[in-house]
């Protein structure tokens, strides 16, 4: 059975037990019937919010990293909206029985008074939840709430690492353990304080040995070719 299915059977029981006491003491005692209504009232939310105080606690307490936690918002959504539909539509069985149960016709206690149930379910939920996180963060060192290797993982998983290791010039070298800036920043550094060697000549200015072809000989004897024939 899920989580939400077993909160929403939970509080549609509670709901039913609740609205029985509620007619019998209103029977009893009717010049108090607000008092006893609201008494019964607080009471179920409280009993939610220690339900929700619970599933903060377990959970903050199972993943420290709170990007990784459950979604227990939609958890005790769907627990109210269960708990308002099963609780009214029982209770309006019940009340064809027993004429001391205080309900309205089928419709208005599946549709009207569900909802007013299901809020009760999950607003006071909810709040327990965020309470019993919070209790546990506070009370948690900063080391566990990162959870070790998180810095690690920042690192392997940066996208703007990979870019700018993409458009690094050619032939620069990375520097292993150290950050791609370091390492860029290093290589470029190095180049920069690369000495160079020059080598002196005996004269300033340039000399160029021209070296003739047989060709070019030709061409200065014109009639070097007439005088074999």
């Amino acid at each position: 059975m899920t989580n939400w299915m077993l909160r929403g059977l939970a509080f549609a029981a509670v709901m039913v037990v609740l609205r029985l006491f509620q007619g019998a003491m209103i029977n009893a005692w009717p010049t108090q019937a607000g008092l006893i209504s609201l008494v019964l009232l607080l009471l179920f939310i409280i009993g939610v919010a220690v339900w929700g105080v619970i599933d903060g606690r377990a959970d903050a307490r199972a993943n420290p990293d709170p990007d990784r936690r459950q979604d227990l918002a939609m958890t005790w959504l769907l627990a109210g909206l269960v708990a308002g539909i099963i609780s009214g539509a029982v209770a309006w069985l019940i009340s064809l029985f027993y004429k001391g149960v205080y309900t309205g016709g089928l419709l208005n206690e599946v549709t009207t008074f569900a909802a007013f149930t299901a809020l009760l379910v999950f607003l006071p939920g909810i709040a327990g939840v965020a309470v019993g996180r919070w209790r546990v963060d506070r009370t948690a060192p900063p080391v566990a709430l990162r959870g070790p290797g998180s810095e690690q993982e920042r690192v392997d998983t940066d996208v703007f690492a990979a870019v700018r290791a993409d458009d690094s010039p050619t032939g620069e070298m990375a520097l292993p353990g150290a950050p791609p800036e370091e390492r860029t920043a290093a290589v470029a550094t190095s180049e920069r304080e690369a000495p160079t060697e020059t080598i002196a000549t005996p004269d300033d200015d340039a000399r160029t040995e021209v070296i003739r072809t047989d060709t070019d000989a030709k061409r200065a004897k014109p009639g070097s070719e007439t005088e074999k024939h």
